[in-house]
């Protein structure tokens, strides 16, 4: 009965040890949420067009926040190109706002966590599938 009283004991200190090791993952990574979220909500990414002629300012889920125009946009009568030109002005800002919240939140995330793969590639079948293995090991 000894040699089986103290097989439990160890295997109780091994998962408590491993339960104190997640929570305090799930600990930090709580903590840093409130940050996060104010790091996110002030985050602001500005692109200008190749002639300065167009800025455009996105937020961290890519919404456009704000779109100014030079002055000296109004000399050329050509409204298709200034269209293109806001446009792609635009579309870079927003990409950018998006490329700059991915770092930003992986940051907060564990290293190797399905969530960071998904925020850097936006694959999803591979989010699920990570999420898959997981429960299949606990099977």
């Amino acid at each position: 009965m000894a040699l089986a009283e103290s097989v439990d004991r160890d295997a109780n200190r091994a998962l408590r040890a491993r339960f104190d090791e997640v929570y305090g993952d799930y600990q930090r990574l709580r903590s840093g949420l409130d940050e996060l979220r104010g790091r996110l909500a002030d985050l602001r990414v500005t692109e200008r067009s190749e002639d300065g002629q167009v800025t455009a300012t996105a937020g961290a889920r890519g919404q456009v926040i704000s779109v100014e125009l030079h002055p000296s946009v109004f000399q050329d009568r050509d409204a298709r190109a200034l269209s293109r030109k806001i446009t792609t002005t635009v579309h870079r800002a927003e990409a950018a706002a998006v490329a700059a919240t991915q770092v930003l939140v992986a940051g907060y995330l564990p290293a190797g966590s399905g969530a960071t793969d998904f925020l850097r590639t936006g694959d999803f079948d591979s989010l699920l599938g990570r999420a898959d293995a997981v429960l299949r090991r606990g099977e």
